[in-house]
């Protein structure tokens, strides 16, 4: 058996922005459209108008400022509100495969790491551009790596699972170096027409290299951890048997889907309790850990599982949040929070990457600073 360091991680942030007030005099323009449209039958009492939204309900709802999408075009249109990508020929990189790339050079850079040195590539990501050929096995392709390559779905706790199985096969010697690439174009498969959510996502892509320990400087992974249990409380029914139903017009049930206040309430202990039983496993107290680089869903839902781990208020040193900025990047949230607050850690520290969601699913790392 080897042990295993992550030596890099990479993260590609979009050009475009949106903020809080931009995304709501756009979705409030539509909802005057939509109850205009509608307004006989709102008046009988036929159907409920469309609710404005609100810079202050955002914030409030979700520490939320603002969010890096791959295009506004087509998004703050009230008449279309979502997004308007050109179409790739076969023969051109898939933007999914594309920004994975510009993610994973990033962290070969860092680790002064030639792609053709990589064993293993994961696509972990909350949605694939297509079912195949797999978009890690283009990325694959476009770095010169060789080996294998694979895409994973655990939605929002993706980039944790490809963790723990990519550790777990430099562990027992199948690879020797492996990435872990989350592009998460997620304004794709948000309702950005729903007052209850059009605020929650933004898009990035990150990359996470794991090594057999030679070492290297960077994170020794002490130990890896994950579950899952099924609920329907998150959910997206799009996929390839949409062409079959006969209902195909546009189906609500067919973008991101949520009843949030039960997510709240169930996720929440079963995350804490997660992290809790994976620290005691390893003999490790809330006194031991620096840092907890947490899933950026809500920054409320962050507040409650760091201050359950360690028992107080972490400190923003000890559990960084890059959801007002990012907003909600399913499995490369908690990438992005390690990329941006872990290369000035000081040796010894021990730090927890935790990601959750659909599925549910929750999956935690755990690293010590070498």
């Amino acid at each position: 058996m080897y042990d295993v360091v992550l030596t890099a991680t990479g993260v590609f942030t979009p050009e475009h922005s949106i903020s809080n007030d931009e995304l709501v005099e756009a979705f409030n323009a539509y909802a005057d459209l939509q109850n205009a449209e509608h307004a006989d039958a709102i008046a009988a009492g036929d159907k409920e108008p469309v609710p404005h939204s609100s810079a202050e309900f955002i914030v409030a709802a979700s520490g939320i400022h603002s969010r890096f999408v791959m295009t506004k075009d087509g998004i703050l249109d009230p008449t279309r509100m979502y997004p308007r990508y050109p179409e790739r020929s076969d023969e051109e990189p898939s933007m999914m495969a594309e920004i994975g790339m510009k993610a994973a050079n990033k962290a070969l850079d860092r680790a002064g790491v030639a792609g053709s040195e990589i064993d293993l590539i994961l696509c972990a990501a909350s949605n694939m551009e297509r079912a195949y050929p797999a978009m890690a096995v283009e990325i694959q392709q476009l770095l010169g790596a060789g080996g294998m390559a694979f895409d994973m779905n655990v939605a929002c706790s993706s980039a944790t699972f490809g963790i723990q199985t990519a550790a777990d096969m430099i562990r027992a010697g199948s690879v020797r170096r492996a990435l872990v690439i989350s592009p998460e174009i997620t304004s794709g498969h948000l309702e950005w027409r729903d007052r209850d959510c059009h605020f929650i996502f933004g898009d990035v892509a990150t990359a996470v290299l794991l090594e057999r320990d030679e070492g290297q400087d960077g994170w020794k992974v002490v130990s890896t951890k994950c579950a899952t249990q099924f609920s329907n409380n998150i959910r997206n029914n799009n996929g390839f048997l949409r062409p079959t139903r006969d209902a195909m017009d546009d189906r609500r049930d067919m973008r991101f889907m949520q009843n949030g206040r039960k997510v709240f309430k169930e996720v929440l202990p079963l995350v804490s309790a997660h992290i809790a039983d994976h620290m005691e496993s390893n003999g490790i107290t809330a006194e031991d850990i620096g840092v907890l680089w947490l899933h950026q869903a809500n920054k409320s839902m962050n507040d409650y599982i760091g201050k359950k781990v360690l028992g107080r208020t972490p400190t923003a040193e000890e559990q960084p949040n890059i959801l007002q900025d990012y907003a909600n990047t399913s499995s490369a949230g908690s990438i992005i929070a390690f990329d941006k607050y872990s290369r000035d850690r000081i040796a010894d520290t021990l730090g927890v990457i935790c990601s959750f969601g659909a599925g549910y699913s929750v999956g935690s790392v755990i690293l010590r600073r070498k």
